[in-house]
Formats: C-alpha cells, sequence, structure tokens
C-alpha cells in the first residue's frame, strides 16, 4: 500500500537525503529536468532497482501529473518496498 507525499515534503526529504525518488517519465523529459537525485525508473531497469534497492528506506515515485505513479507505486509497494509514496501533482509539481 502506498501513500501521496506532496511536492514540498519530497522537497524536505531529499534535501534530507532521507528518501530514494524515481522518476518514470520519459528519459527526454527526465533528462529535460528532474528531482536531484532521482532515479529514472523504466521496464528496462525496474528489476535491477527491486533487486538492489534499500526496501527500508522510504521510496517517492514521480510521474507528469500524479497519476500514473500512483500504479508504480503499488507495484513497488507490491514488490517489498516499505514505505512507499506517490507525489501528487507529479513533476508539473515540484518546486523550483
Amino acid at each position: 500500500m502506498f501513500k501521496e507525499i506532496n511536492a514540498h515534503k519530497v522537497q524536505e526529504m531529499v534535501e534530507e537525503e532521507s528518501v530514494n525518488v524515481v522518476d518514470i517519465r520519459d528519459p527526454g523529459s527526465y533528462s529535460a529536468g528532474h528531482i536531484p537525485n532521482a532515479i529514472s525508473l523504466n521496464d528496462s531497469n525496474v528489476k535491477d532497482f527491486i533487486e538492489k534497492t534499500d526496501k527500508e528506506k522510504p521510496l517517492v515515485v514521480c510521474c507528469y501529473h500524479g497519476i500514473s505513479s500512483r500504479g508504480a507505486a503499488e507495484y513497488l509497494s507490491e514488490n517489498g518496498f516499505k514505505e512507499v509514496y506517490s507525489m501528487t501533482g507529479g513533476f508539473e509539481a515540484w518546486p523550483d
């Protein structure tokens, strides 16, 4: 089960380095701009990510507008991550 989280709270967690962030947008959008230290997650690297990432550390999933991140957050939660969040509003909500 995942929870919703707003971009300002994610920003605080990123600054404290207390969270892993994954960005599920397409590579071009990720390249054009992303949350600091966010990992670009896609079909080709998701299995490796699940196997090698600390499942105890909180995980935030970011997409374009906060819709598709919900499904990805649910999937990652089902694959062993203990504390998973979907970022409300997606990257569009990220403070400049």
